[in-house]
């Protein structure tokens, strides 16, 4: 591993004067895709810039049903916040779904989202609870955050400070996990706000998660849950691989999605 600075950041001013003066500067958090990443070679940081410090990153508020999540909060914080599961259980159970117990106590949200791996859970979550993404100069649409595999909208060193949306009245993640590294096969999670449904869809697509709204037509016009098994998926980027087939991993979108949907409506 090449030998880097590493700076832990208390304000936003700190994290500017670094930026001016560093070669070339990542940002860290739980550091669960970075860290992989400097070991391999593929990227290789002159200074890391330690973001969890920085005001607001690690907190979670809640007011009325306004939720806004710090960048820098970790999986196992979420799983495991009394206020968030008081009116978002699914995003809680979500987040307890996530790789096992030591990535959930070090992976952050924020992290995750910048990183965009397909096979994400949180981003299924934020299309369907149409959120926004915060960084240090905007608010951007989830829909306009999310580009496709491994990529967003974010400029060079702009910064995830926070995650906001507005709680549903109910929703339901059901997940197929890879075996071994715990990330989603697939992953549907479904939201109800005053009557409307929301659905995302993540792991199955190269396209990265996405909002099915043929999905959301059969639920809002009440269609029966058999009908969901017509569901196509043709004009998507479906993954195949030793892992399972196209075929495969669209009937898991459509399994996973009646399974969340009979939660719903029960």
């Amino acid at each position: 591993m090449r030998p880097f600075t590493y700076h832990r950041l208390l304000s936003h001013e700190a994290r500017l004067d670094a930026l001016k003066t560093c070669d070339d500067a990542k940002y860290i958090s739980g550091g669960m895709t970075l860290l992989p990443s400097i070991k391999l070679g593929l990227t290789l940081p002159s200074d890391l810039l330690d973001v969890t410090a920085l005001p607001g990153m690690n907190d979670i508020t809640v007011e009325a049903r306004r939720v806004r999540i710090g960048a820098a909060v970790t999986h196992a914080r979420i799983a495991d916040n009394a206020a968030l599961q008081a009116i978002c259980p699914a995003f809680c159970d979500l987040a307890r779904q996530i790789g096992d117990r030591h990535v959930r106590n070090r992976g952050t949200i924020g992290g995750s989202l910048a990183n965009n791996d397909p096979a994400a859970d949180y981003p299924a979550a934020l299309v369907a609870l149409d959120s926004s993404i915060e960084t240090e100069s905007r608010t951007i649409a989830i829909e306009d955050f999310l580009l496709g595999m491994f990529e967003t909208t974010l400029d060079e060193h702009e910064l995830v400070t926070a995650i906001t949306f507005d709680a549903p009245d109910t929703a339901r993640y059901e997940k197929f996990p890879h075996p071994a590294s715990g990330y989603a096969m697939a992953g549907v999670f479904l939201s109800r706000i005053s009557g409307a449904y929301r659905a995302g869809v993540t792991g199955a697509s190269g396209q990265g998660a996405f909002r099915c709204e043929d999905l959301e037509r059969l639920l809002d016009a009440g269609s029966p849950m058999a009908e969901i098994a017509s569901l196509r998926f043709d004009d998507l980027d479906i993954f195949e691989d030793r892992f399972g087939s196209r075929a495969y991993r669209e009937n898991l979108i459509r399994v996973l999605a009646r399974r969340a949907a009979v939660y719903l409506t029960v």
